[in-house]
């Protein structure tokens, strides 16, 4: 949709290679180890399909070339991780947990899009390579601010950055696949990406530095220091996911050179080992029965294979040296010693991570020791023992990954760290930087060793901070966030249930002053209504219909009650319309009007027949005036916009239509040839529409059964001669000279006034009115036509005409016209838009023939029902 400014197209450069292989290849090994954990009962087609459809949604992400592209798949990760994490929807805790997420992406993808296209607009265009090279553009838009605040919105709100980040643990509910994927290289990783993805379009500024560096650091402090007081299993890594996610935030947000390179580094050791710490944990949980900490322990002498897999994994979320979290974890202390982020405060930042990284080493000393060592296990659902041999694959690739990275980090990642490293710092050289495990003494290593140490200390002293802990109260984030949904629905039941009273009056006035509230305001700021164009004389005539068109309509709200009268006088009021059309020529518009009066006229003469004897009690006083004053106040706003209108100089199509409608479709009346060729297809839907109409209104006639009046409301009986001979005679006579005036006007509809739709409304009016005159029974067998066939015939020939045109290669609906010369006729024109106009002649006639015709028959014996027509 190019003319929307959507393509679908890909790219790939560094940063989307990075995420593709992190996405296919954790993929690939959640499949397999799902395989194993997922029981024989488990409807394992339906999980298998909305994990593939989670990781196309991912992968379209990163390879998108297209910012609304990209925004797609954004929401469809919501939809797909909604649906994964409320997989066993059994349990309460699924549905929640999945609402939560689902809400909070779903809030920030809201927020992203409306920044995606501001930066569509200032760049002008949505095309991701032309928006990454307009960074200093964007940079210097004064809607810059308002971008990189609704863009963070959508980033922080996916990867789980405080204040957003209570909706990760909750996702927990989901099976553990699902958390080892969506914590490790999807879903929360999209956030991230973004970040990385745009960070060389909105990063640079003093904005980008201190909103995303402080919101990455409390998000790490926060999640590291919850984490530690957590007792189950998956929540632990839960939180552990949270302050990693904040330290890689950290780092896109400090302005220095490595600080980007560090944040990739550690996205893919994150990945890598986070990944293989969940399986750990499913494993645990899958052979144990039970993922409480405060049951498991001395899993070692029971499982020493995964304990020992674990292990590694854990080791590696620490930071301890040899595993390839020290070694992103030292290039992230690195940078802490070199930003400026906060001026003279700046020293605080290396010490806040210092700290973060002693909760890091404690939270993963207790995840070993607890589990796998401390005391001998009691109370647990199920003898633990080593899961399926194939189980343990997926984890064991991923520890010797954390391994050999580790130790040979150059030779593993450092192709795909420069390349993905150009992405985010384009147009410039890379940076200088060592990938190997020993840098010498210094102070990032000196940071290393107070965070091991420190963490051993704290994880000593556990009890005593335990004991602190317990005098705050523990909120559960899930009830918070539930009783706010509550909230919200309880107002906006309480507002619906005040505007949506069942008063059509009231649904009438606060939509009119709405409208009221939207005109005036610009109507206000016009000094004069009145336009350059002259305005036409005006004549007696047209001055006493404009008159008698007023007081018809005061009459008629003045006198509803007096529904005959009021039946009249709103009859003139048409007629007067017509009268209009006709003297601004518009002729056809004039005979349609008129038509559609006769029409409405019966239909409210036969409703009227069915309605209640007394009308309601009128309004207060109180009410009239106020409905007065906005009516009026509305009125005089309509009649400003088009005195405003009709004074000024208007540029119109119709001189396009004037100049073609005869070489173009063969005819002179152009309203006409704009029907049945120009707009032919829109005439067909509406045809369409009016059949489907009349259908709808005859199965709500079906089988009706409504009260009939044998009296009007004083008393008085209605006529026994409800078919007068005067009107028998002169309908009897009617009939033929109106089909003739309908035939008429629908040969001569294409060159002159006239057509399809006043034919079928003149035959419909001839054809009802026999219908009142002599009755069903005895119009019943004279007039045996099934009018919903009458329609289906209309429609069906009208998209035959249209398909027709294809036959000669032509567009659908296309017209053709020819000249002919008949004997005893002469020369004629032919054209096949007649064939269509003939469908919308027979659809009209059936349609209202359809309403009018059983509306009718409620009062006699034949009452309409499915075999009838």
């Amino acid at each position: 949709m190019p003319s929307a400014g959507l393509t679908l197209s890909l790219r790939v450069d560094g940063l989307a290679l990075l995420f593709a292989l992190l996405i296919l290849g954790i993929g690939l090994l959640i499949i397999f180890y799902a395989r194993y954990y997922l029981s024989a009962n488990e409807a394992v087609g339906r999980f298998y399909a909305y994990l593939i459809l989670f990781m196309t949604a991912m992968l379209s992400i990163v390879l998108a070339n297209n910012l609304l592209q990209l925004w797609m798949a954004w929401e469809i990760t919501s939809i797909s991780s909604f649906l994964l994490i409320s997989f066993w929807s059994f349990k309460s805790e699924s549905r929640k947990g999945a609402r939560m997420a689902l809400t909070i992406t779903g809030a920030g993808g809201l927020a992203l899009l409306a920044g995606m296209l501001l930066i569509g607009d200032i760049v002008g265009s949505y095309d991701l390579s032309k928006v990454l090279s307009s960074g200093d553009t964007i940079r210097d838009h004064a809607l810059y601010p308002v971008v990189l605040t609704l863009v963070l919105l959508g980033a922080f709100t996916k990867s789980a950055q405080f204040p957003f980040h209570f909706w990760l643990p909750h996702a927990m509910a989901a099976p553990t696949p699902v958390s080892a994927y969506l914590h490790s290289a999807t879903m929360v990783k999209a956030g991230i990406f973004l970040l990385a993805l745009l960070y060389p379009v909105l990063a640079g500024t003093e904005l980008w530095f201190f909103v995303v560096s402080m919101t990455g650091l409390m998000t790490f402090l926060i999640g590291a220091y919850i984490a530690l007081f957590k007792h189950d299993l998956k929540g632990l890594l839960a939180y552990s996911t949270i302050s990693h996610l904040g330290l890689i935030t950290l780092l896109l947000g400090m302005n220095t050179q490595l600080s980007a390179i560090a944040a990739l580094f550690h996205i893919m050791n994150h990945a890598v080992f986070k990944a293989s710490l969940f399986m750990a944990a499913g494993i645990i949980d899958h052979e144990a029965g039970t993922r409480d900490m405060r049951k498991l322990s001395g899993l070692w002498q029971f499982m020493p294979h995964t304990a020992t897999l674990a292990m590694v994994s854990a080791a590696s979320m620490a930071g301890i040296p040899l595993f390839n979290g020290f070694l992103s974890k030292e290039m992230f202390f690195a940078e802490t010693l070199e930003q400026v982020t906060l001026g003279s405060l700046s020293w605080m930042i290396p010490v806040l991570a210092t700290v973060g990284g002693v909760l890091s080493v404690a939270y993963s000393l207790r995840f070993i020791h607890d589990v796998f060592f401390n005391k001998e296990p009691d109370d647990l659902p199920k003898t633990p023992h080593e899961p399926p041999r194939y189980m343990k694959v997926p984890v064991e690739l991923l520890v010797v990954l954390c391994l050999m990275v580790g130790m040979f980090p150059d030779f593993m990642v450092g192709d795909i760290l420069a390349i993905s490293s150009t992405s985010l710092l384009p147009n410039q050289p890379l940076p200088d930087y060592s990938l190997s495990i020993w840098h010498g003494l210094n102070l990032p290593l000196l940071m290393s060793v107070v965070a091991i140490l420190g963490g051993l200390l704290v994880y000593a002293y556990r009890q005593r901070l335990y004991r602190f802990q317990s005098q705050f109260s523990e909120t559960d984030a899930k009830l918070v966030f539930e009783r706010g949904i509550q909230g919200v629905v309880a107002q906006a039941s309480r507002l619906n249930n005040w505007l949506s009273n069942g008063s059509l009056q009231r649904y009438v006035g606060v939509l009119l002053l709405l409208v009221i509230v939207v005109t005036a305001i610009p109507l206000m700021q016009l000094n004069s209504a009145a336009g350059r164009v002259p305005h036409q004389s005006v004549n007696g005539i047209e001055i006493t219909l404009a008159v008698l068109l007023c007081i018809s309509a005061v009459v008629t709200a003045v006198l509803h009650k007096r529904r005959m009268v009021a039946l009249i006088t709103v009859s003139v009021v048409g007629l007067v319309v017509s009268v209009a059309f006709a003297r601004f020529a518009a002729p056809d518009l004039a005979l349609t009007q008129l038509a559609v009066e006769i029409v409405t006229v019966i239909l409210l003469m036969l409703a009227l027949f069915f309605l209640p004897q007394k009308t309601p009690a009128e309004s207060s006083p109180v009410r009239i005036v106020r409905d007065l004053a906005i009516a009026a106040l509305l009125g005089g706003i309509v009649a400003t916009i088009n005195y405003a209108m009709i004074t000024r100089p208007l540029d119109s199509i119709s001189d396009f239509f004037l100049a073609n409608s005869k070489t173009g479709g063969g005819g002179t009346n152009v309203v006409n040839v704009i029907l049945v060729d120009f707009r032919g297809f829109d005439t067909l839907g509406e045809i369409t529409v009016l059949g489907i109409a009349a259908l709808g209104i005859f199965k709500l006639l079906t089988r009706i059964r409504l009260a009939m009046p044998s009296a009007n409301d004083k008393g008085i009986a209605w006529s026994e001669d409800a078919h007068p001979p005067v009107l028998v005679m002169i309908s009897q006579s009617l009939l033929p000279l109106a089909l003739l005036v309908s035939a008429f006007i629908f040969i001569r509809g294409h060159n002159l006034p006239g057509g399809g739709f006043i034919a079928g409304l003149v035959t419909s009016v001839a054809l009802i009115q026999q219908y009142i005159a002599h009755g069903v029974d005895w119009i019943k067998p004279r007039i045996k036509v099934n009018y919903q066939n009458l329609i289906a015939w209309g429609v069906l020939m009208a998209v035959l005409t249209g398909i027709g045109s294809w036959v000669f290669d032509r567009p659908f609906l296309t017209s053709w016209f020819d000249y002919f010369d008949i004997p005893w006729i002469g020369e004629i024109e032919l054209a096949s838009a007649m064939i269509f106009d003939l469908g919308v002649y027979l659809t009209v006639v059936g349609a209202t023939l359809l309403i009018l015709a059983n509306l009718g028959k409620l009062t006699t014996e034949h009452r309409p029902t499915v075999r009838d027509e």
